[in-house]
C-alpha cells in the first residue's frame, strides 16, 4: 500500500543538502507556513540555500517589554509559528527569491536586511505573479517564458527583450527547485491535499513544483475522507506526508 507518511519532521527533511533550491509555502497568515518543516531544517542546518517564498518573514522577534503590547501584527500570530527568517537568522541562506523582502520587525532589526548589507546573502525580487509562474512553469516542464511585467523597469535589466503584437515582453526562467516544504490542512497517507481558506496560495503551486514535495498537514484522515472532488493537490506530486503533533493548536 502506498503510504508516504513519516512521523518525524527530523526525518522529512533529513535529506536537503547544502546548496539546496527549496520553495516554502505561505503567503503571511500563519496557517499557511510549514512552521515545524523550517524548525526542522534550521535544527538539521544545511547551509548555502537558495529559499523561494513569497515573503520570508522577520524570523524570530524579541518579546515586547514588559507592559508594552505587541504590534498589531504580531497579537494573534500563534505561539508555534515560525517562518523562513529563521533560516536567515541562522546564516543558512545566501540567496532569497521573493517577492517583498519583509520589514525590521519592531523594536529591532532585520536579519535579511542586515546581511544584505553585509554582502552575505543577496535578493532576487520578483512580482507575485511572475513568482507564482516560475514555479508553475518548472511543474509543467516549462523552461522559459514571456511576461509583460516588469519591462522598463531594473526588472528587466539583463533579460532577454522581444515583441509580441506590437508589445515589450521580457523572458523569465522557471525556477528549477529540489525540494519543496508546504502546509496543507488535511492529507491522507498518500498525498491527496486539501488547505483551509487562503492558505492555498503559493501551497497550492509549489505542490510538484520540486523534485521532493513535503506536505506538513494539521490532520491526517483515512483513505476515502477527502472527496475526489475536493482534492486540491493530487498525490501525484506529494512525496512526503507529515502530520503536525497533536493539540498543536492550543493557545492558537
Amino acid at each position: 500500500m502506498i503510504n508516504k507518511v513519516i512521523n518525524s519532521f527530523d526525518e522529512a527533511v533529513a535529506d536537503i543538502f547544502d546548496g539546496a533550491v527549496i520553495l516554502i509555502g505561505g503567503f503571511g497568515p500563519a496557517n499557511g507556513t510549514p512552521s515545524y518543516l523550517l524548525r526542522a531544517l534550521e535544527k538539521q542546518g544545511a547551509k548555502n540555500l537558495t529559499i523561494v517564498m513569497n515573503t520570508p518573514g522577520a524570523g524570530r522577534t524579541p518579546p515586547p517589554k514588559p507592559g508594552t503590547p505587541p504590534p498589531p501584527m504580531f497579537r494573534k500570530t500563534p505561539p508555534n509559528y515560525d517562518n523562513a527568517g529563521i533560516l536567515i537568522q541562522n546564516r543558512q541562506v545566501k540567496h532569497v527569491i521573493t517577492s517583498f523582502p519583509g520589514m525590521a520587525p519592531p523594536g529591532g532589526g532585520s536579519a535579511l536586511h542586515d546581511q544584505l548589507r553585509e554582502g552575505y546573502l543577496d535578493i532576487e525580487i520578483t512580482g507575485q505573479g511572475t513568482l507564482a509562474e516560475r514555479i508553475r512553469a518548472n511543474k509543467a516542464g516549462i523552461p522559459a517564458f514571456y511576461t509583460a511585467t516588469g519591462v522598463g523597469t531594473r526588472v528587466e535589466k539583463g533579460k532577454e527583450v522581444r515583441v509580441f503584437n506590437g508589445r515589450k515582453y521580457i523572458m523569465e526562467h522557471a525556477i528549477r527547485a529540489d525540494f519543496a516544504l508546504i502546509r496543507a490542512y488535511k492529507s491522507d497517507r498518500r498525498g491527496n491535499l486539501i488547505y483551509q481558506g487562503t492558505s492555498r496560495n503559493f501551497n497550492g503551486t509549489m505542490a510538484g513544483a520540486a523534485k521532493v514535495t513535503i506536505a506538513e498537514v494539521d490532520e491526517l484522515v483515512e483513505l476515502g475522507q477527502i472527496g475526489p472532488e475536493n482534492i486540491v493537490t493530487h498525490e501525484i506530486y506529494v512525496d512526503r506526508v507529515v502530520p503536525r503533533p497533536a493539540g498543536w493548536n492550543k493557545g492558537a
